[in-house]
């Protein structure tokens, strides 16, 4: 893996169960430049729970290779917070510091649970929330050249949802860190992720960088009409208005207004399109 790529996939491919079961994920090929924030997108069951769990290495692959940094310069915030039921929140930080010995930053964990946890309780106590909170202070108490997130902020309400994604993205432009990170609210990507990456049944269907990929792409409005030569992504029609994403292939021409689109644009049109467009 190059210093500068984070994380690289080259025909990745995993399922669980004997050749008669589906693909979770299928001839997944990928490098993500290090220091990237990745939004990690697609609809439930396109893979993304399993990619994340390949990169972080809980998962072996049944075909193709996945390169990740080693375990101890990588942290993993599964979707259901494994934390030990029995612990307390000051037994769970005591133990993130002994299993890190070296690289945990005290501060940095703390900073995330923000006096919003008694030290004294047991997780087994605690909220969704609270949980999501004590796990993201683990991760990043470790001090990870890699963070993958999977659906982080689901348990939270949309005050420390905000409080904790601007706090992850404040540290992983001070630090340097990759992250990927899976949502399925597209708005808590607009304005964090400069990297994208969009599954859909097993294969990635659209990656790169936000800008280059919103800017390769046109929002196109008008009546209905043959959208020739342009690459279609989604069409919607209202009447006898047609709205269109299209790949910008050249000068628009047409009764057409054209607009840059938005992330959310672009992201749902790819979403709608069951077959997908080549990135």
């Amino acid at each position: 893996m190059s210093t500068t790529t984070a994380l690289e996939a080259a025909g990745l491919g995993i399922r669980y169960g004997g050749r008669a079961r589906p693909w979770a994920l299928r001839d997944c090929s990928l490098a993500l430049p290090a220091g990237r924030v990745c939004a990690l997108v697609g609809p439930n069951g396109a893979g993304k729970s399993s990619l994340l769990g390949l990169a972080a290495g809980l998962l072996r692959p049944t075909e193709g290779t996945i390169t990740a940094p080693p375990r101890d310069r990588l942290a993993y915030v599964a979707q259901d917070k494994p934390l030990h039921p029995r612990l307390t929140v000051a037994d769970t930080l005591r133990m993130g510091r002994e299993l890190n010995p070296g690289r945990w930053d005290e501060a940095a964990a703390r900073a995330v649970l923000a006096d919003a946890l008694d030290p004294r309780a047991l997780v087994r106590e605690l909220s969704g929330g609270l949980r999501t909170r004590l796990a993201l202070a683990l991760a990043l108490g470790k001090r990870p050249e890699l963070l993958l997130l999977d659906e982080p902020m689901a348990d939270l309400d949309p005050l420390a949802r905000r409080q904790l994604m601007g706090l992850l993205m404040a540290d992983a432009a001070e630090r340097g860190t990759t992250v990927v990170m899976s949502s399925h609210i597209l708005t808590e990507l607009e304005g964090t992720c400069d990297h994208l990456l969009l599954l859909a049944d097993g294969r990635i269907r659209l990656a790169g960088s936000v800008d280059e990929l919103l800017a390769a792409h046109t929002l196109l409005t008008g009546p209905v009409a043959d959208l020739a030569p342009h690459t279609v992504v989604d069409t919607r029609t209202t009447g006898r208005q047609l709205t269109a994403l299209v790949r910008r292939e050249g000068p628009v021409e047409g009764p057409w207004e054209a607009a840059d689109p938005t992330l959310e644009d672009l992201l749902l049109a790819h979403l709608r399109t069951t077959e997908g467009v080549a990135a």
